[in-house]
């Protein structure tokens, strides 16, 4: 298996977040991490800007051959990630339980 590090925003999701996070994922990805889990679950908001983040932070993990997956979207961020067709991109759980039980299949 992998090793993986999970990462938990909080509050709204926005530039000053989505650069803490970027920073926090590069950081990892040099740290040696193959797969990073970014768990919302206490995110309430997410805008533009945060998404804008996200966007980077995938390109980043990529270019690095390493795996991004997301967990515990509230109601708006799931809309939003739908509306943008991100959801095809970023491999989303319910939970981190269901992240866990994938990765280790």
């Amino acid at each position: 298996m992998a090793n993986h590090k999970i990462l938990k925003p909080t509050g709204i999701f926005d530039t000053d977040n989505g650069t803490k996070l970027r920073q926090e994922i590069t950081n990892s990805i040099a740290e040696g991490f193959e797969t990073i889990l970014i768990d919302f679950t206490d995110v309430s908001f997410m805008n533009s800007s945060g998404l804008g983040a996200l966007v980077a932070s995938y390109k980043t993990v990529k270019t690095a051959k390493a795996n991004l997956s997301l967990c515990n979207l509230n109601d708006q961020l799931k809309i939003i990630f739908e509306l943008t067709k991100m959801d095809q991109i970023f491999k989303i759980f319910d939970n981190p339980e269901e992240f866990f039980k994938n990765i280790n299949n």
